[in-house]
């Protein structure tokens, strides 16, 4: 049976500097906001350039009609573009969106948004032409870049295609849920929700969006017909440390056979929250490794981010792992920082951003054959955060 090493967890809630210099991994809240800049990790040499974050496209010609099946749309975090991506052979194109762009989803008539430090920037993947930028109702202070900038961070997609759900996020305090109606491009509601709003997911009939908010432990569950918040504490290691905790929930993914909650936590605990319910139940995970991204395919499986060691000297290195519904797990070792994750529409294959929110990231992706386990980085976009398949 796996322990979970709750003491030893507890006890580094506020990590010592010695061991905080060395870091490749972890959020605690740290002053003055911004991110110092990229750090490659030993013996990465990125085979093929970044696209050029001040211009609207690379030098590579626009393919005609939408993106081919299997292609990859990245946000780079580290410029102000999302890169278009064949996993062959790299990035195709950049189309400029707005500053420091987060997370993006994409819609069925090919359509994407993606939250930016600005706005919320809508780009026609078929023409690669960036359409509109919607400005925020909340204010979210100055224009920034880097960890802790303020504006958009988690969207999502309604299911039927009518709304956009972002969270904005508002250094030194509560973020906001905003509501956008897609066919008007224009922001329609705002809701109070936590402290910086990492992901926002929804309900598969709609009928309920998800806030995961890192600084105040929580997810925010929003009705959608009435938008009436209600907060429901997640910390399954506690909230010892506050801002400065490193034990915080970081990005949700939403089981299909029940519509439970499912938050990855260091590699040792997986918490399952139910939204209606409030109440939340832990099972154990094997990585133990510091954890950001999580998405689930349509048969249950688990994918959960392994960012590295928040303590080098008792925790392992980053990693992709595999959760099966029924809680069996496959963890394949990454070289270096990631961020999130997206799977091929066959399964087959996962796609792991390495742009990372902290120091330690790097300009590409890692593609892993989740048959044989091998493992390719491929050099496409600047610090890639968000991705989706096409």
């Amino acid at each position: 049976m796996t322990k979970f090493r709750r003491a030893s967890r507890t006890a580094r809630v506020l990590v010592p500097a010695a061991v905080s210099v060395v870091l490749l991994a972890g959020c605690a809240q740290a002053p003055g906001g911004a991110s110092a800049g990229a750090t490659s990790p030993a013996g990465i040499s990125p085979t093929t350039a970044p696209p050029t974050a001040g211009s609207s496209m690379t030098a590579t010609p626009v393919p005609a009609g939408r993106p081919a099946p299997g292609s990859l749309l990245v946000s780079d975090f580290g410029s102000d573009t999302v890169t278009f991506v064949d996993p062959a052979k790299g990035a195709t194109g950049s189309v400029k969106v707005g500053t420091a762009p987060y997370g993006l989803v994409v819609g069925a008539d090919g359509r994407a948004w993606v939250a930016t430090a600005e706005g919320v920037a809508v780009v026609d993947t078929a023409t690669r032409q960036r359409l509109a930028l919607v400005p925020y109702r909340t204010d979210a202070g100055p224009t920034g870049t880097g960890e802790y900038r303020g504006g958009g961070m988690g969207i999502v997609l309604s299911p039927d295609g009518h709304r956009v759900y972002v969270g904005v996020n508002v250094p030194g305090g509560n973020g906001a849920l905003e509501v956008i109606d897609t066919a008007t491009r224009k922001v329609t509601d705002t809701v109070p929700v936590g402290r910086r709003p990492f992901d926002v997911d929804v309900s598969e009939d709609g009928k309920e969006v998800y806030v995961t908010n890192h600084d105040s432990f929580d997810v925010t569950v929003v009705t959608a017909g009435t938008l009436a918040p209600r907060r429901i504490e997640v910390a399954p290691y506690g909230t010892e440390g506050g801002l400065g905790s490193w034990l915080k929930p970081h990005y949700t993914a939403v089981r299909p056979s029940d519509g439970k909650l499912l938050l990855p936590f260091e590699g040792e605990r997986l918490a399952v929250v139910d939204p209606r319910t409030g109440r939340t139940t832990t099972e154990p995970m094997t990585a133990d490794t510091h954890q950001h991204g999580a998405t689930v395919t349509p048969d249950g499986t688990l994918f959960a981010v392994g960012t590295g060691p928040i303590d080098p000297a008792e925790d392992r290195g980053p990693s992709l792992t595999v959760r099966t519904p029924g809680g069996a797990e496959r963890v394949y070792p990454l070289d270096g920082p990631h961020e999130d994750v997206a799977v091929s529409k066959d399964g087959r294959t996962a796609y792991v951003t390495g742009g990372f929110t902290r120091d330690g990231y790097w300009d590409g992706l890692s593609v892993v054959d989740l048959d044989s386990g091998d493992t390719r980085r491929l050099a496409a976009g600047s610090r890639p955060l968000g991705v989706v398949v096409f």
